[in-house]
Parts: structure tokens; sequence; C-alpha cells
């Protein structure tokens, strides 16, 4: 089959379009044939070698965690799904090596889940590890709930994106940071309060609306702003990040909750987001899409940090 593989850690360029051997699922496995795979930040971060302290790697990788497409083969034991299903998945396993910039993909049974009916699979690609993130953060760890006031950084990113769409779905009333030219898209999928940080120190502007702080900060950035992040927590509200903290026990003393995620494989949660996708609660925007082949360009333009939507490469299509 043909594949992205990196052989060695580094820049973009150490990634190579390549043919390597069919994979074979084996007990409780299925093979999917790919058609489309999502990129996300953290498909640059294991290119670099940055993960290689929290999840086993084994050279040589091929990339990505994010997968649409349909089922071709069974392995032995019982299954749900059948040859020809439209699945979708998150493609994470316990140890970094075969993942899905590739023509297919063996994973769990327990990982695949039935793709949104009402979109494609160039789309499809684009959700699960996005969607798991956001969902995990604000319901898992955030236990959002309809009245409570969040903020959601970097809004116009993959995961604001769905964390701003799942928590207006909520009943939550929905501050997102983004700069000007995606205010428009940022009201038009929920936010009821858009900040330009660009422009505007965004505690300013949430304090002067919401003088006694929100209930609940999602942090997908990091650093300064994750720091910053915890002076707009009402004391007893929740911080929430993707990243890890830097300090949680100053955050923690002034009786705000911290919680990190780093986001699991979960079927179930997968055909929840399905069902909201296919209801119209949750759209998916696409900032480009590109042949297997320009892998390079892919992690090039993700790397920018200010990507619009979704990367999606295009596979054996």
């Amino acid at each position: 089959m043909k594949a992205i593989i990196c052989g060695e850690y580094g820049g973009a360029d150490v990634l190579k379009y390549t043919e390597v051997p069919d994979p074979v699922p084996g007990p409780d496995e299925v093979r999917i044939k790919i058609t489309a795979a999502g990129i996300n930040p953290v498909d640059t971060k294991i290119r670099e070698g940055l993960l290689l302290q929290r999840l086993p790697h084994q050279l040589p990788i091929i990339p990505g965690w994010d997968a649409a497409g349909v089922v071709d083969m069974l392995g032995p034991g019982e299954t749900t799904l059948s040859i020809g299903d439209r699945v979708y998945s998150y493609c994470r396993k316990p140890v970094v090596q075969w993942g899905a910039y590739a023509e297919y993909i063996v994973l769990p049974e327990n990982q695949v889940a039935p793709s949104p009916k009402t979109i494609d699979d160039t789309a499809a690609a684009g959700v699960p590890l996005a969607a798991l993130t956001a969902w995990q953060s604000l319901f898992d760890a955030g236990q959002l709930k309809a009245g409570h006031r969040i903020l959601i950084h970097a809004g116009a990113g993959g995961v604001g994106a769905f964390a701003i769409q799942m928590a207006k779905h909520a009943g939550a009333y929905v501050v997102t940071t983004a700069s000007r030219a995606n205010h428009t898209y940022m009201r038009e999928i929920g936010a009821d309060m858009v900040i330009d940080y660009t422009a505007t120190d965004f505690r300013d502007a949430v304090l002067n609306a919401f003088p006694g702080g929100l209930d609940v900060v999602f942090d997908t950035v990091g650093g300064e702003v994750q720091t910053k992040s915890a002076d707009v927590r009402k004391r007893g509200g929740m911080l929430i990040s993707i990243l890890a903290f830097q300090q949680e026990a100053a955050i923690n003393a002034r009786g705000i909750q911290t919680r990190y995620v780093f986001v699991a494989p979960n079927r179930d949660q997968l055909v929840h987001i399905a069902r909201l996708i296919d209801d119209g609660y949750l759209r998916v925007k696409l900032a480009a899409v590109l042949p297997l082949d320009q892998a390079v360009e892919a992690h090039r333009m993700i790397e920018t940090r200010h990507t619009a939507g979704k990367i999606v490469l295009r596979i054996g299509v």
C-alpha cells in the first residue's frame, strides 16, 4: 500500500511517500480501506519526537490518528461491523507506529464507529480526534451544564470549533477568542461573544462583561494563555487544558480546579457525535484537502497555527 513514512524524527521533510506491506487484521480487529485522513497538531509533535516520554514509539512511523473509509477485511472474532460499512475512527494505539496516512489501517473493532450519514468521508476524517477532545474536555472533565458560562480559546481551530458547537447545544453561554477575520464564522457556529485576541487582552474583555468570572475555561493554546486564563475563572470554577499545566499548584491555590485532558479513543462517543452531526447540531469546516503525497505541505500548513478548520489528506480516490 501507499503510505507516508517517518523514518526519523525531525521537520516536515522527514515524511516520505512510499510503499509498505498491506496490514492484516488479527483477532477482534478490522481493516479499513482509508479514503481520507485528518491532520492534527499532535501529528507534528509525533514527527518531531516530542511525545516520546508520553507514549511508546516504534520507527518507522506512519503518522495520523484520524481516518475515514470502508471496512474491507475482518479479523477472527465477533464484530458489530461488516465488510463495506462506512466508518470513522480515532486511531490511537498503545504504541505509536501504524497510523492513518496510508491506504489501509488495522484497528481494534471497539475503536471504530459508523461514519455520520450526512457528510462525506473527507469531512468525516476531520472529526474524530478534535470532536472527542472537545467532548471529553467539556463534559467528562468540565461537567459543563446548561446555564454555565464558558471561554473557549482558539475557537477557529479544529477542537475549538467543535467545542463551541457542543457547548452551545448543551445550553451554555459561549465566549471565544479568534482573529477578526474569523468572527463571523464564530458567531455562525454558536459563539455568543467573540474576542479579537490580536487587539484585546481577553481577560479585560471577559471581566468587563462578567466581573465575577466564568464557570469554565477551555485552553487549547497553552503557555501564557493558559496562565492568564486563571484570572477569568470564578472561585470554584474549572480550567481545562489539552496542554500540560505549567503553574497548576498556584492555580489550584486560588480555588480553581484544573483538569488536563489527553483524548482517549471512545467508540460510544463517536456514535453520539455522528448523531449530532446528522441531526444538524455539529458542522465540519475544512481548511484544505490535499492528496496523500502532499503530507509535507499539510504539516507545514498546520504548523502555522492559523488555519480555520481541518486539514485532510485524500487517499486512494
